[in-house]
């Protein structure tokens, strides 16, 4: 356990805390002020603004603080360029990640740099958070919904038994620069791809139960659409495959990872096209997902679409907007 009286030493602080910013300018006023009551002091916060269309907003939200942030900006490059930006000018020897519509409790930084110093051999860790923002998952955990199990693995990470939350991690710099920084070519699933890439490179890894965090579960953020988060997977996972030595097993668990999220992308596109009318694409990517991960209810979808098929689209419709109004 850290000193939580820790004061700001002369030179580097131990952390930077580093927090990408886009619309999210009536959200980041409470994630500044979470890192603000800290019991743990000896940070930097570098807060990036990501071309955000609500600057002006934001810049008003976090004016109480400007005095001891370092505030970037930049044109929208998206979350991992934002980053990587913050780490480029970052001083500390951890990096904690927050994004700006989280909120940190006020031990977070004291439990994980806390946990850090009692395993040294260790290079990152993560906790769980609670949920905040959607109704459906109310009262719960990250980890009750996404456990992590065993030690942390490339294997583990790969077919996510190991699931790190970015505002949960505080990882030494090193062996992010060394893992060579968030990829700026992948806007979702972003930081799998470097986790996946630390412990690749020697990283040790390593997660604690603590709820230490709430997460803010909003339908417009940037890492809410599951089809944006399984299509920067499956761009993540081609690359490690085509970039990194793996072994046999480990390159079969990741094709057989890509296989079934193509299928669960194949899924939510031909629901798309069913909805939009475009019965022979439905057909097309629903037979493709019913080939990898067939159901009852995939499979009489895809019967009543050759039978018939404009009743099929207006019984799609008519469900959708019974959901809606729900």
């Amino acid at each position: 356990m850290l000193n939580d009286k820790a004061k700001q030493r002369p030179g580097s602080p131990a952390v930077t805390v580093i927090v990408p910013a886009y619309n999210t300018a009536g959200h980041i006023g409470m994630a500044l002020g979470s890192v603000f009551a800290q019991s743990y002091t000896d940070f930097e916060v570098i807060v990036i603004n990501d071309g955000s269309p609500d600057s002006k907003q934001m810049e008003l939200a976090i004016a109480p603080y400007l005095p001891r942030i370092i505030y970037l900006k930049q044109q929208n490059r998206g979350p991992s360029a934002a980053r990587n930006l913050g780490i480029q000018q970052a001083r500390g020897e951890f990096l904690a990640f927050l994004d700006s519509d989280d909120v940190w409790l006020p031990r977070y930084l004291a439990e994980q740099l806390g946990f850090l110093h009692s395993n040294p051999e260790l290079d990152m860790v993560y906790c769980d958070a609670a949920f905040e923002g959607d109704a459906d998952n109310a009262g719960k955990t990250f980890m009750q919904l996404c456990p992590s199990t065993g030690p942390v693995t490339f294997e583990s990470l790969l077919v996510l038994q190991s699931q790190p939350i970015t505002s949960g991690t505080v990882v030494r710099r090193r062996k992010v620069t060394a893992a060579g920084l968030f990829d700026e070519e992948i806007r979702y699933s972003e930081d799998h791809d470097l986790w996946l890439r630390v412990v690749y490179a020697g990283g040790k890894i390593a997660y604690q139960r603590q709820v230490l965090l709430n997460r803010n579960v909003r339908p417009n953020s940037q890492g809410s659409a599951p089809a944006s988060l399984l299509a920067g997977e499956v761009q993540s996972l081609r690359k490690l495959d085509r970039d990194l030595d793996l072994s046999p097993r480990t390159r079969a668990l990741l094709a057989e990872r890509l296989r079934k999220i193509q299928a669960a992308l194949d899924l939510i596109e031909g629901k798309a096209f069913l909805l939009a009318g475009e019965r022979d694409k439905a057909y097309e990517f629903l037979s493709r997902a019913n080939a990898v991960a067939s159901t009852a209810k995939l499979r009489a979808v895809l019967v009543t679409l050759r039978i018939a098929p404009r009743l099929t689209v207006l019984g799609a419709r008519l469900w959708r907007r019974r959901q809606s109004q729900q």
